[in-house]
């Protein structure tokens, strides 16, 4: 699982594409815009958000760790706790952030784009 730390992205037209061409899973950032939020989610990538008054620098990563996020096998629900662990043994909790049910479907179908594909094939 690909993960980045994120800090602040100033290309919102790339701040989704990029990761997700380079074989990014998911985020965790101190906080998101609206729409560099939706766009993650719209081709695939988790987006975790850090708990208020935590952040990268206070647990003490450096972005060179490697990240265990327990995505529960997939049942999520907007909104919940989720743990991440690293290869240091460092383990936190950080905020899921799908904010409605169908954000997490579009997840489960690997983005927007697969999502509304398939729904077409199983319309005809």
């Amino acid at each position: 699982l690909l993960c980045i730390l994120s800090f602040k992205i100033k290309r919102r037209d790339w701040a989704a594409k990029g990761p997700h061409l380079m074989g990014v899973a998911a985020v965790i950032a101190s906080s998101y815009e609206r729409i560099h939020r939706s766009n993650l989610i719209g081709m695939g990538i988790v987006p975790l958000q850090f708990r208020d008054g935590e952040g990268a620098d206070s647990l003490g990563l450096t972005g060179f760790e490697r990240f265990d996020i327990d995505l529960c096998g997939g049942k999520l629900t907007p909104g919940q706790e989720i743990t991440v662990k690293t290869d240091v043994g460092k383990s936190f909790q950080v905020l899921l952030r799908f904010d409605t049910p169908v954000e997490v479907d579009y997840w489960r179908h690997g983005g927007i784009l697969h999502y509304v594909l398939r729904n077409l094939l199983h319309s005809k």
